[in-house]
């Protein structure tokens, strides 16, 4: 009892409220002293960390150990942070290494699903919820689990294989924290905002850097190194050819992994821009737009730019009509504007399998083909091939996952995205009749659908090397759901929809920024 009392008086000592009230007592001596010990518990160690870390490494570690402790106290805040991260600096890790190199996203995604798990454990008042398509997303995940030990069979498991394959699975699952922690309408809007904010940010920098001279762009991408970023070849060509133009990729590394990230924020800009009730005021979308849609075509990814039109020309049809004006503007403009006649010429020929990329990818494809008619079921999982005279990528999201799970395992991808999309077709039957909700619906699934067509060209939204892709579709997709179980609900700011809903009640005050 003795001890326990202890323990509570000093954390009574150590409590903010009680050096407040020393900070506010009358006696000035009492005043002086509590500053100066305050000044003292503060100083000593930041100073400490400086001092055996220098300046550079021990800021970043001052930085980052209050970025941690904000994230365990707040679910919701960890959100943003991954949100951050993969539009920021999706590439960036640790300068150590532990057998592998940890990157900002597998520490980001470690602390989420850390808090998550020790809420869904710990709160007897935390209500799981498991909002469609949770069970095909499941499954999904369970056919890549059975591909995955199949294919040790005839591959050498490292740690390298471990911990992208580990990255990818929590890429997906990321869909079920969403679904779980976003609860009210109120945390949808914030995590849309910082989503849009994000990515409007990460399209500014990849316009501004492409403007700079070289040697400036060289530099600054450079500079990224001390986060473990690429030091060679940081400025990006058509086919690789420093006689060809410059394709835009901000802090993305790849253009093509750029644009399929503008996808979606330009998708879920769209909606809001021509929204009743936009979540931001419409001039910075307005502005967000433009330059969303600038930095798509300065990464002349034809994929993506076709991703992008298909999503937009769906959100005309189904709903804004002045999209398709837009839109119409916009092509109109690359067509007669002299500066963007590169990016008129290279789709043209992309499309008539003229150049030389895109002969390429006819190759991959029929090589995808083989590999897949001799595996069709589970694939060859994710670590190599067995066969000598086959290996493992193509540009084709679709294809790579046929390549890696087999034809079940591309089945269980496309039954979970038909079955969200599926869901959103009833929704909107329904006819929403929600300012707010409707264009982040809209914006969410569209974005979706457009990172589908998108994947026909490219391979981003599953593949190893880029699990922050994956993340940001099943982050979309989540977000999506929750807005659909909000209109629903009719669910306010103010009050939860449903009984489950007051059931995390404190939690939603604990998370709530």
């Amino acid at each position: 009892m003795h001890g326990a009392a202890m323990v509570s008086r000093l954390q009574t000592v150590l409590s903010w409220s009680y050096a407040s009230e020393i900070l506010v007592h009358r006696n000035p001596w009492v005043r002086r002293l509590g500053a100066l010990g305050l000044c003292l518990a503060v100083g000593l160690p930041v100073g400490a960390v400086i001092g055996l870390l220098g300046p550079l490494y021990g800021s970043a570690v001052l930085i980052a150990m209050l970025v941690g402790v904000a994230m365990l106290r707040s679910i919701l805040f960890g959100l943003v942070v991954v949100i951050g991260i993969i539009c920021l600096l999706p590439f960036a890790a640790l300068p150590i290494d532990i057998g592998f190199t940890p990157t900002f996203l597998d520490l980001a995604l470690a602390a989420v699903f850390f808090v998550w798990m020790t809420q869904l454990a710990g709160d007897k008042d935390y209500t799981f919820l498991a909002l469609p398509p949770i069970l095909p997303v499941l499954a999904f995940l369970g056919l890549a689990v059975v591909s995955f030990v199949a294919g040790l069979t005839h591959s050498a498991l490292t740690a390298n294989v471990i911990r992208h394959f580990g990255e990818i699975i929590l890429s997906v699952l990321f869909f079920v924290v969403v679904t779980n922690v976003v609860r009210t309408r109120a945390q949808l809007k914030l995590i849309v905002n910082v989503l849009i904010v994000a990515g409007a940010l990460a399209a500014l920098v990849g316009v501004v850097l492409y403007v700079l001279p070289d040697t400036l762009q060289t530099q600054l991408l450079s500079a990224l190194r001390v986060v473990r970023y690429p030091t060679d070849n940081v400025l990006r060509y058509i086919e690789d050819n420093p006689e060809l133009q410059q394709r835009a990729t901000s802090t993305s590394v790849d253009p093509n992994v750029l644009g399929g990230m503008l996808i979606v924020i330009s998708t879920l800009i769209g909606a809001q821009v021509l929204a009743v009730k936009p979540i931001l005021r419409r001039g910075w979308l307005v502005v967000a737009f433009v330059i969303t849609v600038l930095c798509m075509v300065l990464t002349y990814s034809r994929g993506a730019f076709g991703g992008m039109a298909a999503a937009l020309v769906l959100l005309g049809l189904l709903r804004y009509r002045r999209m398709l004006f837009i839109f119409t503007l916009v092509v109109a403009l690359l067509l007669l504007l002299p500066a963007a006649e590169p990016f008129i010429e290279r789709f043209v020929e992309g499309v008539q399998g003229q150049d030389q990329a895109t002969q390429m990818r006819f190759g991959e494809y029929r090589d995808a083909i083989t590999l897949i008619s001799r595996y069709p079921w589970f694939g060859v999982g994710f670590a190599g091939t067995p066969d000598i005279d086959t290996y493992l990528g193509v540009s084709n999201v679709y294809l790579l996952i046929a390549e890696e799970m087999g034809l079940i395992g591309l089945a269980g991808f496309l039954v979970a995205l038909g079955r969200f999309l599926g869901r959103f077709l009833v929704t909107w039957r329904r006819r929403l009749c929600d300012a707010e909700l409707e264009p982040i619906l809209l914006g969410c699934c569209l974005a979706v659908v457009g990172g589908m067509a998108g994947g026909f060209f490219d391979h981003y939204f599953f593949n190893l090397d880029f699990p922050h892709a994956a993340a940001l579709l099943w982050l979309v997709v989540g977000l999506g759901a929750v807005t659909m179980r909000l209109a629903a609900e009719g669910a306010t700011d103010d009050a939860p929809a449903d009984d489950a809903a007051l059931a995390v009640a404190p939690l939603q005050e604990r998370v709530a920024p």
